[in-house]
């Protein structure tokens, strides 16, 4: 069985341990991810997700009431989402999964649709964060949504409007509780003010407490040739680079899955987590307040390189790749 989101291949003797056939089932749709000791964990949806589904619904509604919408994930999945929707009003709150630490679990999405001549636009309502100063993907006062989720929702509500007839419709998007919640997530270290971002590169969330830990170990200590990588871009282009490795997401698991590593071990990914796990204070003295800044500046190799090499002094047998989000490599270890 493999899992189609990250295409990974679940060992049998994993699949022997499960009695729940149909827990099974969501594995085998990507709704779900197997453990090493048999658990099966549900994934939750992200809030591009749900911003999708909302937004959508919003312009079914015109037409009638709307209790549940399909939503085609970026991952290639296509998800059910229950919403609540009636003459133009939508809300859709977003669920986790089995995934506890999840800070926006619950959270509410409203969307407001009107018709409109022509054409589709949705407009970042009170909730919906903005960056505080130019990054090297955003300008200051830019909504804080990611392409891939901003692509689905936009697509979610051209096929609404086919659905129903419509030529064109705006749509409102905001989060009542987007303010508050935000104080609890990374948006005040990344820039990010008034509002939660919308975010998710596949449209669904990894379940990826300590329960997971396991499962992580178990495919790193098989794994005869293994390329670690923290996340999903990472995922992406590691298994381009590196072929003939297994390629396994670890999150911010680095430590651990270093551990159970045999023989060689190569680190992907984007530098971020990568280097403020290998040096913490990498940023000091900098001027930059995140690394992903620092990373499109000229002082990013002064500053990475010597950090890299210094680190494959200390462990030899791990090699550094750090690329950049179209996959490009700008750094890596001697």
């Amino acid at each position: 069985m493999r899992d189609p989101v990250t295409g990974f291949d679940y060992p049998e003797i994993w699949q022997e341990k499960v009695s729940d056939t149909a827990g099974l089932d969501l594995v085998a749709q990507g709704f779900a991810v197997l453990t090493a000791s048999g658990t099966i964990l549900r994934r939750g949806y992200t809030t591009g997700t749900t911003a999708a589904a909302a937004c959508k619904a919003a312009i079914l509604s015109l037409k009638q009431d709307v209790s549940q919408v399909t939503v085609y994930l970026p991952c290639g999945i296509v998800a059910d989402v229950p919403v609540t929707a009636h003459a133009g009003h939508a809300s859709c709150r977003k669920y986790a999964g089995d995934y506890p630490s999840d800070v926006t679990a619950g959270i509410e999405f409203v969307a407001d649709a009107v018709a409109a001549p022509d054409g589709i636009s949705v407009v970042p309502g009170p909730g919906i964060g903005r960056f505080a100063r130019d990054t090297p993907r955003y300008k200051k006062g830019a909504p804080a949504i990611s392409d891939a989720p901003l692509a689905c929702i936009l697509a979610s509500m051209q096929e609404a409007l086919d659905d129903t007839g419509l030529s064109g419709a705006t749509v409102t998007l905001s989060v009542p509780e987007g303010v508050p919640v935000a104080k609890k997530t990374l948006n005040p270290r990344v820039g990010v003010e008034k509002g939660i971002s919308v975010l998710g590169s596949t449209g669904l969330v990894e379940p990826w407490d300590d329960h997971l830990e396991e499962s992580v170990q178990a495919r790193v200590k098989d794994a005869k040739n293994v390329v670690l990588t923290t996340g999903r871009v990472g995922l992406r282009y590691s298994r381009l680079l590196f072929p003939d490795h297994e390629v396994v997401l670890v999150g911010g698991r680095i430590k651990e899955a270093l551990a159970a590593a045999r023989g060689n071990v190569i680190l992907c990914g984007l530098p971020a987590l990568i280097l403020k796990y290998i040096d913490p204070h990498i940023l000091d003295g900098t001027g930059y307040a995140t690394v992903e800044e620092l990373s499109a500046s000229p002082a990013f190799l002064p500053v990475a390189m010597p950090v890299l090499t210094a680190y494959k002094k200390e462990h030899p047998p791990v090699k550094v790749v750090l690329v950049n989000r179209n996959g490009k490599i700008i750094a890596e270890s001697p």
